[in-house]
């Protein structure tokens, strides 16, 4: 199956460029990969979020067919992981859609937001108000950290800063999902399930591995690992693989240390080595480029060569931008622990700019740019791979509606969803990403309804 022109042009138009501060903190990697064993585990979590978290009303709107609260509550993982959320993203903020009229039971959906999902609008225009007049159901919409008012003052708007950041994101996002459906069951809702709309279904597919019953789940747009996104998918191409080819380079925690911490190790894993390159080599093929983008990406994927060494791609480039960078550098190789002696000369203060130019190429390594896209297929698999999390506990409440052609998505090289959770089913759309997202919210609508009228002829009583 071919990918969709219209994903592929879509993300021409969007010129902005995904974590340009990096990989994150080499501590903070280690802080969440501990954490994922933790999280990855329902067993292991069942008490991490008490019953009775407290969650607070601050606001509510009446409307003609329904009533808007809005909400708000401290995220656990400020308490679990301290100081890794951005300050703005600690209090998780939430709006909360209930029809003035159930039509039975008082069944509520939990949305998680999507890439570019600020605030609450678009989710409950396109789901939440659609949602009461079709069916009588309540949906509640958290607000991801990063996102909306939870969004770093430092971000560019929904371009996350640091590769870490999405994984905090999802361990935030775990728990807070855990606080709000035990609020909802303190306060008698039922039947309650969770969906999300591309990156959104990501992140409920994590959060439901982690809830210890049975329920709904709807992910759609999404799949069994985020790392295909960013190594094959057409966002690859909006990554700075200039900043993290440079950190991976320079830092040698990331390879001595930060690796050794993956875990995952599926059939799908970096680790299977030969058979992921077999699925990066296409990248251009994957893209739709044409001839003159095929050879713009060669050229790139040199991760160096002799243009980058010219742009001075590890020390910098211009003879007034040099001293700082290079000064830059040094405090960064300090800080990872290396010698200043095994340093080239031309890092020196009295270097040369041609000397910069000369020895930029020490750090150069032809597989710079492939080690790269493993690493970062590694750290993702590790934090997003369904598989690296507990199975949900009732697979058949599980409806994925997929988009034949998407493009932001690839669905090959990596394990399905179907392997992961037997029982699950999915249903496939024709067309891409863009136009799902843009035409079938119906479809997403449809499939919820499904799933929450399976789970009642299943556990009627289940309260």
């Amino acid at each position: 199956m071919g990918v969709s022109r219209l994903d592929v042009f879509y993300r021409r138009l969007l010129l902005t460029k995904l974590f340009i501060g990096g990989w994150g903190k080499p501590e903070d990697l280690k802080r969440i990969f501990e954490f994922r064993k933790i999280i990855g585990d329902r067993e292991r979590c069942r008490y991490l979020v008490p019953k009775d978290y407290p969650v607070y009303i601050n606001k509510t709107e009446e409307h003609t067919d329904c009533k808007i609260h809005e909400g708000f509550f401290i995220s656990p993982l400020e308490h679990l992981v301290p100081g890794i959320l951005p300050p703005e993203a600690v209090k998780a903020r939430f709006q909360f859609i209930v029809p003035k009229r159930w039509q039975k039971n008082r069944p509520v959906c939990v949305h998680l937001a999507g890439t570019g999902d600020h605030f609450f609008w678009r989710r409950r225009t396109l789901m939440a108000r659609p949602m009461v007049k079709e069916a009588g159901m309540a949906s509640l919409l958290l607000e991801n950290p990063y996102y909306g008012y939870r969004k770093p003052k430092d971000q560019l708007r929904s371009c996350l800063k640091n590769v870490s950041d999405l994984f905090v994101m999802g361990g935030a996002l775990i728990l807070e999902s855990t606080v709000l459906l035990r609020w909802l069951e303190r306060e008698g809702y039922w039947p309650l399930g969770m969906t999300g709309i591309s990156m959104g279904g990501y992140m409920a597919s994590l959060a439901v591995t982690n809830w210890p019953k049975p329920i709904p789940l709807i992910p759609c747009l999404s799949w069994s690992t985020a790392s295909s996104v960013f190594t094959t998918g057409v966002l690859s191409k909006a990554v700075n693989w200039t900043e993290l080819e440079k950190q991976y380079a320079i830092n040698s925690v990331y390879e001595e240390e930060i690796i050794k911490l993956l875990e995952y190790c599926g059939a799908d894993s970096f680790k299977m080595g030969p058979e992921f390159s077999k699925n990066v080599d296409p990248l251009e093929h994957l893209l739709g480029l044409s001839g003159d983008d095929r050879a713009s990406v060669a050229q790139n994927s040199k991760a160096g060569g002799e243009a980058e060494a010219e742009r001075g791609l590890l020390i910098g480039g211009s003879p007034e931008g040099g001293r700082a960078r290079v000064d830059q550098l040094l405090s960064s190789v300090n800080s990872s622990g290396m010698s200043l002696d095994t340093l080239p000369r031309s890092l020196h203060a009295n270097s040369t700019l041609c000397e910069k130019k000369t020895d930029s190429a020490k750090f150069y390594r032809p597989s710079l740019h492939k080690e790269s896209i493993s690493f970062m297929k590694g750290v993702m698999d590790e934090c997003t791979h369904m598989a690296n999390f507990s199975v949900p506990v009732d697979t058949s409440l599980i409806i994925v509606v997929q988009a034949k052609e998407d493009a932001y998505i690839p669905r090959t090289g990596v394990l399905s969803l179907q392997e992961i959770w037997p029982g699950c089913e999915v249903r496939y759309l024709n067309g891409g990403h863009v136009s799902a997202y843009l035409f079938k919210q119906n479809v997403f609508r449809q499939a919820i309804y499904d799933t929450f009228d399976r789970f009642c002829l299943k556990y009627p009583n289940l309260h």
